[in-house]
């Protein structure tokens, strides 16, 4: 399932419904097999916020097939990044691992308007870990 030779990276929120899903659909796009991709909450929503879906669909995304997820340790296990938006202490802690909080506002109960500005924080902070990962020496 986990190719050893491929970065992984695990976005985690709250409710797998919003910010880790819009993290997980833009590192996959751009991307591309480089990455593997995972997203997790640790307390999941029963489906993905529509205004998230909708927002996304506008930058070309479609993620409307997506559900969320809940959090396992077996997955921050699997991943070399750990991505935490908003979830506090709920994520396990692994040594080797590189842990990233990402301070960003919560979509939940907003409209596709208010949606787009983190949409578009979330778009900058994927280009700028994807250059990171491509900086580091493969393992």
């Amino acid at each position: 399932m986990t190719d050893p030779r491929k970065p992984s990276v695990l976005f985690v929120c709250v409710h797998n419904a919003g910010r880790s899903q819009m993290a997980a659909a833009f590192l996959t796009h751009l991307a591309r097999d480089r990455v593997e991709v995972r997203s997790a909450g640790s307390a999941p929503a029963d489906a993905v916020n529509p205004a998230v879906v909708d927002a996304m669909a506008e930058a070309g995304i479609d993620i409307s097939a997506q559900t969320p997820k809940v959090l396992t340790t077996e997955a921050v296990q699997a991943s070399d990044y750990v991505i935490t938006m908003g979830c506090g202490d709920a994520c396990p802690v692994f040594p080797g691992k590189t842990y990233l909080d990402w301070a960003l506002e919560d979509p939940a109960g907003k409209g596709v308007e208010s949606v787009r500005p983190i949409r578009d924080q979330i778009k900058t902070r994927i280009e700028a870990l994807i250059a990171e990962i491509d900086t580091k020496p493969e393992g």
